[in-house]
């Protein structure tokens, strides 16, 4: 029987670990986390649900409003505030693979896409649609796949995941560099 309290031990400071290496991290951070152990140790996730737990006003990424619906991409896009189409394209692609059901989800983004959800979200279309997703790619959101199509990267992911919206504090005024004339000599000798 000391084995088994041996165990019983070990596994209670392992769950001590855990739950101290996860203390301030957010719900989706968290999922994150297990889904790489459950994954690198070769274990069945369990299906869990994308409900959240708590009322909010904010629809929250990845999850659906408190209110039982599915966040849409208007919900994300106040949500996060996008502030230019490559933000918004990342957007797009972040919701499409993360969050869209069924038929809607895919992992590569074309410019029939962003058309259809830029106008969804209510966001402003930009002179150029066919020039957004490779200006996108450009700025490091996008990796093409060929054919028009592209896929969100690393960076895309984590911008939208964790970088909208942008903290705004006030700029910073420039300071005004200003040329100092040069002093007059006095008549004083």
């Amino acid at each position: 029987m000391a084995k088994s309290s041996e165990s019983a031990d070990r596994e209670l400071a392992a769950i001590k670990s855990i739950l101290d290496a996860l203390e301030g991290l957010d719900g989706e951070s968290i999922q994150r986390v297990f889904d790489y152990i459950f994954g690198r140790l070769s274990i069945n996730a369990p299906r869990h649900s994308k409900l959240i737990s708590a009322p909010s006003t904010q629809p929250q990424v990845g999850t659906e409003a408190a209110h039982g619906r599915r966040v849409s991409i208007r919900d994300l896009k106040e949500d996060k505030k996008p502030e230019s189409s490559n933000q918004m394209a990342a957007l797009v692609a972040y919701y499409l693979s993360e969050i869209a059901d069924g038929d809607d989800r895919k992992e590569t983004v074309n410019t029939a896409d962003l058309e259809r959800y830029f106008k969804q979200a209510g966001f402003k279309l930009p002179k150029s649609m066919p020039s957004t997703l490779p200006n996108a790619a450009a700025a490091g959101y996008f990796d093409s796949t060929g054919s028009g199509h592209y896929k969100l990267n690393a960076v895309g992911y984590n911008l939208v995941a964790h970088g909208l919206p942008r903290a705004h504090s006030m700029p910073a005024k420039a300071k005004r560099v200003t040329k100092r004339r040069p002093r007059k000599k006095s008549a004083r000798g």
